[in-house]
């Protein structure tokens, strides 16, 4: 494949210096440059290794904000090797001991399994019932203008549950050169269609804002969908597996704050951290600093191992429950957990316009964006602007503990409890 290097900088680069970020890159090779700096380049040079410099992010405006500067977004680019061919090995490291250089690593493609669905099975309890739902209903059932993003395998917008919901879509997949012969599906190019062939992403948006047709309502069905796609999926024996390259998430995130509008990112993923910067940290910081609440499922595995972007600060990650409201043996638990919420045997929309049952974190996360749209929502209607603190205030107080303890490691603050927040989110805003 053609090898990518992330290089964040100290500085920025000279003013006037016309680089297209990748996305754009990828469509129009019009503005290629193949130089970055005259250390690098002498590196890449000594290296036999011609490339085209682009930028990792596009800026929000016609410029970089303050944020966008503070956080390095300006001054991180990705090199993108005009051959098909690895890294020589040091090569990394060399250009770690750059003084310019603050920040390098090679792409990562990465793969973690898919929730086993069924079309056929015993769906136990109510999740509906089991967070008090019908309390927060009762006041708001969702604004439009509120947006919840979801930052997963893509969406099926035509779905009976969640047609005319999907309000934006961008397709952030691009295994351009990767041999993509496991891949269902999509795997090339950026573009404004995030189709779920797999239905991962359609299972989760439809916990958030199902309309009800043939399931349960979403937990927020008066609010927006926007589909980004971030994951493609591969299939390994009877298996499927969400996988993509790591660092085409990051500009998803931001696509999803500056040009969707995002209020709530759901992200039902997670990866562990193999090196280098901490996964999504600084895009995940900036989407903090503009007040968009980052929702992450823990983790499926059952162990303290971090997935990020769920262990990063800030993110509101989330633990899953049986029907009993029990944590549920696979829910992961090395980030620390806010909340908790229904993960097992939930049932919900899925591709091709079909209904599955799912189990995970994945399933568990949406519940609590769904509420925190719902929170957004009210204070809209209240005339009161609600900050990311707010929320996770809100959430920790007013979760129901597992035990005596006011937070526990498996299970955070609780499961949710949408009457007691409301009933607390009300007294707030007055």
């Amino acid at each position: 494949m053609k090898q990518h290097v992330v290089a964040k900088l100290r500085l920025e680069l000279p003013q006037g210096l016309e680089i297209p970020d990748w996305q754009t890159f990828i469509v129009d090779k019009s503005a290629a440059r193949e130089q970055i700096a005259p250390e690098l380049d002498r590196l890449m040079r000594d290296a036999s290794l011609p490339f085209w410099t682009t930028r990792e992010y596009r800026p929000a405006g016609e410029s970089w904000s303050p944020d966008e500067r503070r956080l390095g977004l300006d001054r991180t680019y990705r090199l993108i090797l005009q051959e098909d061919h690895g890294l020589p090995p040091g090569l990394v490291e060399r250009i770690r001991l750059v003084p310019l250089v603050e920040e390098v690593h090679a792409i990562q493609v990465r793969e973690s399994p898919l929730p086993e669905v069924a079309t056929q099975a015993s769906v136990l309890g109510n999740p509906a019932e089991l967070i008090q739902l019908s309390y927060a209903h009762a006041l708001t059932r969702g604004r439009r203008e509120v947006r919840v993003a979801v930052l997963d395998t893509g969406v099926d917008a035509g779905h009976a549950e969640l047609r005319g919901k999907v309000v934006e879509q961008a397709d952030f997949v691009d295994l351009q050169g990767l041999d993509t012969t496991d891949f269902i599906g999509d795997t090339r190019g950026y573009d404004a269609v995030a189709e779920d062939e797999v239905g991962h992403g359609t299972h989760v948006a439809g916990i958030v804002g199902a309309r009800g047709a043939a399931m349960d309502e979403g937990v927020a069905p008066g609010c927006s969908l926007v589909a980004v796609r971030v994951l493609a999926t591969m299939r390994r024996g009877e298996r499927l597996w969400g996988a993509g390259i790591v660092d085409n998430i990051n500009p998803g995130i931001k696509h999803a704050v500056d040009v969707c509008g995002a209020d709530v990112i759901n992200v039902s993923l997670g990866i562990k951290h193999v090196g280098g910067a901490l996964p999504h940290a600084d895009v995940i910081r900036y989407a903090l600093s503009r007040n968009v609440t980052v929702v992450a499922a823990s983790g499926n595995d059952g162990t303290p191992e971090r997935y990020y972007p769920g262990a990063l600060p800030g993110v509101c990650a989330v633990g899953a429950v049986t029907s009993t409201g029990e944590v549920a043996d696979f829910s992961s638990y090395g980030a620390n957990i806010t909340c908790v919420a229904p993960g097992m045997n939930v049932y919900s929309s899925f591709a091709s316009n079909t209904y599955a049952i799912a189990s995970g974190t994945s399933q568990a996360s949406p519940f609590v964006a769904g509420m925190v749209a719902l929170m957004k929502s009210y204070a809209l209607e209240a005339g009161v602007p609600l900050s990311n603190s707010m929320v996770l205030d809100v959430l920790k107080r007013t979760s129901d503990k597992v035990d005596g303890r006011l937070r526990n490691e498996r299970a955070g603050y609780g499961l949710i409890n949408l009457a007691d927040g409301f009933k607390f989110l009300a007294h707030a805003l007055n």
